[in-house]
């Protein structure tokens, strides 16, 4: 639910379908929602930067990039887009050079 409803949100803002401070409430909405989240802190926030960095409408992508930043760790992923894109803010790699 997260990921889906705050790259709806951010699509939305980029599309200029919603306007950034439309967006930045209903973000701020589902940040406090009375549902049990199981996410790491701020990652909804740097996946919205990194999208916005990168030039993405959608965050989908974006979450994976900013989950390693969170955690400071290495990102494995098959995607040369991904790969391509995302190796510019963390260390991402294949599994071939694991």
């Amino acid at each position: 639910m997260w990921s889906e409803a705050s790259s709806v949100l951010h699509e939305l803002r980029w599309r200029r379908e919603i306007s950034g401070e439309l967006a930045q409430i209903a973000l701020d909405r589902l940040t406090v929602a009375n549902v049990s989240p199981r996410r790491p802190k701020g990652l909804i926030e740097e996946a919205w930067r990194v999208a916005d960095r990168l030039g993405w409408a959608k965050t989908y992508d974006a979450e994976y990039l900013a989950l390693a930043r969170l955690l400071r760790c290495r990102l494995v992923t098959t995607d040369a887009k991904l790969k391509s894109a995302g190796s510019g803010l963390v260390n991402v790699i294949g599994p071939a050079d694991l």
